[in-house]
């Protein structure tokens, strides 16, 4: 007697990677999608993956969509975020320029396009933190690698859905990026479906009618005889 194995639901979401060039965008998403660490830097103007996630012993569908961070692709990249379930904005650990940029430059750009979309607040490079000659190209401009602290405040002040530091090369962190990604859309979509319910309830409870009053009791008067 064979018995038939349930239907599987994978549900699809729409993750849009941005950040300033050369922060690590596509060596993270190279790394999680193909387990891939490139050695070599090719400037990406736009790139997409698809790759299965199980999160909370759930599946997911991540479509993963790198965006070139440069100026001159502005109005190009924009056209990537109709759609789109979750941003992941990155900056580099050893690049505080970048971390600056999120402020200034990448949550505006998001708040303009899509305000109502969460977006995951993302340190790249962890692994260079602490790396020697990453350390010393610092100290020589007087700068010092980003802290976990400085990014947890930014996320804070942000509205970002989570904070989360990882490692493209050693992949320390780098599940939990896109666990907290997912995680996000998830809680957006419950918190849409719970106020589109409410509209529902508030319209049937104004079209309905009015309830109907019993008729006021007369008062009278007995004739005794």
């Amino acid at each position: 007697m064979s018995r038939r194995a349930d239907k599987v639901v994978m549900h699809g979401i729409k993750c849009v990677v941005v950040g300033d060039g050369a922060v690590g965008k596509t060596c993270m998403l190279m790394s999680f999608a193909n387990n891939v660490f490139p050695q070599e830097y090719i400037p990406t103007v736009f790139d997409n993956w698809n790759t299965a996630i199980m999160v909370d012993d759930s599946p997911y569908n991540l479509g993963l969509w790198d965006t070139a961070g440069q100026e001159e692709y502005d109005r190009l990249r924009a056209l990537c975020y109709p759609q789109t379930d979750v941003f992941l904005i990155c900056f580099s650990l050893v690049t505080p320029s970048s971390f600056e940029n999120v402020r200034l430059r990448w949550q505006p750009e998001l708040a303009t396009h899509c305000p109502t979309v969460p977006f995951i607040l993302v340190g790249l490079k962890i692994d260079l933190r602490e790396d020697p000659t990453a350390l010393e190209t610092l100290y020589k401009q007087k700068l010092s690698p980003i802290t976990t602290d400085e990014g947890r405040r930014l996320a804070q002040e942000l509205g970002a859905a989570a904070y989360a530091e990882c490692s493209a090369m050693t992949q320390r962190g780098l599940k939990t990026v896109f666990d907290e990604a997912t995680r996000a859309v998830l809680k957006n979509r419950a918190a849409a479906a719970a106020a589109e319910e409410q509209t529902r309830r508030d319209s049937m409870a104004a079209a309905a009618p009015p309830p109907s009053r019993p008729p006021p009791k007369q008062s009278g008067c007995c004739l005794l005889s």
